[in-house]
C-alpha cells in the first residue's frame, strides 16, 4: 500500500487523479451492480464508500470530492427508491442520508490519514537527510581526529628530538667554551704585563662573551629539563611561596629601593618547585626592569579566572614595553631591550611559559613603555580556604 502511494505522489497530473476517481466510481458502481443480479442486496453502500476511501488516500482531496459527489448520485440515481430519478422518497431518506453522512466520514478520515502519512514520510526524509549529515559529519570529525592524533604525534617526537638536540648541543658546547673561557683568564693573568690597553680590552671582551655565553647555555639546559621533568602536583600555597621568593630576591637587591605589596594569593594545584621558578624568573624581571625607579614598585596578587582557576599577576612601574611586539616576549632568546640596557638571556619568560601550560594554564601580558608591565598567568585552583592574609614585606 505504502509502494503505491508513493507511485501515486509521483503522479502531478491533474486529469489521472480526477480519472482515477471517475473509474473507481464506475467500477464500484459496476461491482454493486453485478452483484445485485445475483440477489445480493444492500452491498452497494461499502463499495461505494471502499471507492471514496482509496481515491481520497491515492488521489487527494479534489478527487476525494469528485468521488463522493459521483457516489452519492449514482447512488441516488440506482439504488435509491424511485430507481432512476434524483428524487429521494421519504421511506428511503434515511438510507440515502447514511450513505452520505458515511461518505463525508470515509473522505474526511482518509483525507486526513493522508495528511498525518504525507507529515510521517515528509518527517523521515528530514530524519533521514539529518542522518546522513550526521553520518558525514562523524566521518569528517574521526578523519580530523585521525590527521590530529597523527600531527600530535608527530609533534611530540619533534619535541623530544628538539630537547634532546638542545641538551646534547649544549652538553657538547660546555668543553670548548670551558676551554676557552679557561685558557683566556690564564692568558690574562701571565701576560697582562705585556699587553698593552687595547689588548686587555679585548682579553676582557672574550672572557665576558664566554661568561655570557656559558650563561645562555645553562639556561638553555634548563628550558630543556622542563620539558623532560616529572611533574609532581600537590597543593601549593602561593602566598607562602611568593613570601619566600619575595624573601630571597629583597636579600639579593638591597641597595635597591623597592615597594613591595602582596595581595591574598589562592591554594592552586601545581609542582612546588616549578611554580617556585615561575615566581622567581617573574619577579626577578619586575626588579631588574624597574631598576631605574626610585621606589620600585611591585604588586602580586590574583583575580578569578573561569573553569576553576586562578589567575595570578605580578605588576611593576618600570621600563614596560610596546605592546605591538607582546608575542615576542615569550620566546625563546627573544629581546625587547638590549644586553647592555639589561642583562638577561632571554629564556626567563619562555620559561615561565612552558611551565604553566604543562600546568594546564596560560600566560599573556600587559604594559606600555615607561609605564610599567604586568604578567598573568592562571593555575588550577584548589578548593582549599585560604590561610594566608594580605602583607608587605
Amino acid at each position: 500500500m505504502a509502494y503505491w502511494s508513493d507511485e501515486f505522489d509521483r503522479v502531478q497530473s491533474p486529469m489521472l487523479r480526477y480519472g482515477l476517481a471517475v473509474v473507481l466510481v464506475a467500477v464500484s458502481v459496476a461491482i454493486a451492480l453485478s452483484l445485485q443480479v445475483y440477489e445480493f442486496r444492500e452491498i452497494e453502500l461499502p463499495v461505494l464508500l471502499l471507492a471514496i476511501g482509496v481515491v481520497t488516500w491515492y488521489a487527494g482531496n479534489g478527487p476525494a470530492v469528485l468521488a463522493v459527489v459521483l457516489s452519492t448520485t449514482a447512488f441516488n440515481y440506482l439504488f435509491v427508491e424511485p430507481l432512476y430519478t434524483l428524487y429521494v422518497s421519504v421511506r428511503d431518506l434515511p438510507y440515502f442520508s447514511v450513505f452520505v453522512l458515511a461518505a463525508i466520514i470515509v473522505a474526511s478520515f482518509s483525507a486526513v490519514r493522508r495528511r498525518i502519512e504525507d507529515n510521517l514520510r515528509d518527517a523521515r526524509d528530514r530524519l533521514q537527510i539529518e542522518l546522513e549529515q550526521r553520518e558525514q559529519r562523524e566521518a569528517e570529525i574521526r578523519k580530523l581526529n585521525q590527521e590530529l592524533t597523527l600531527r600530535a604525534a608527530e609533534l611530540a617526537t619533534a619535541n623530544k628530538e628538539l630537547e634532546s638536540f638542545a641538551y646534547s648541543v649544549s652538553h657538547d658546547l660546555r668543553a670548548p667554551l670551558r676551554h676557552l673561557v679557561g685558557y683566556s683568564e690564564l692568558l690574562k693573568k701571565h701576560a697582562s704585563n705585556s699587553l698593552d690597553d687595547k689588548s686587555q680590552r679585548y682579553m676582557q671582551t672574550i672572557l665576558e662573551s664566554g661568561k655570557r655565553m656559558g650563561n645562555l647555555i645553562d639556561d638553555l639546559l634548563a628550558f630543556s629539563r622542563i620539558g623532560r621533568a616529572e611533574t609532581r602536583t600537590t597543593a601549593v600555597d602561593l602566598q607562602q611561596l611568593v613570601r619566600e621568593v619575595v624573601s630571597e630576591i629583597g636579600a639579593q637587591t638591597k641597595q635597591q629601593e623597592i615597594s613591595w605589596k602582596v595581595g591574598a594569593l589562592p591554594v592552586c594545584y601545581g609542582d612546588r618547585p616549578l611554580l617556585r621558578l615561575v615566581l622567581v624568573n617573574l619577579l626577578s624581571n619586575a626588579v631588574k626592569f624597574s631598576g631605574t625607579r626610585r621606589p620600585a614598585k611591585i604588586e602580586i596578587g590574583s583575580v578569578d579566572g573561569n573553569g576553576g582557576k586562578s589567575e595570578i599577576f605580578v605588576s611593576d612601574n618600570g621600563v614596560g614595553f610596546d605592546m605591538q611586539y607582546v608575542n615576542k616576549l615569550f620566546g625563546v632568546f627573544q629581546r625587547l631591550h638590549r644586553a647592555d640596557e639589561f642583562e638577561g638571556t632571554g629564556i626567563g619568560l619562555a620559561t615561565v611559559q612552558r611551565i604553566v601550560h604543562r600546568h594546564g594554564g596560560n600566560v599573556r601580558a600587559e604594559g606600555a613603555v615607561d609605564q610599567g608591565a604586568t604578567f598573568y598567568f592562571s593555575l588550577p585552583r584548589a578548593n582549599l580556604p585560604l590561610e594566608s592574609k594580605a602583607s608587605a614585606p
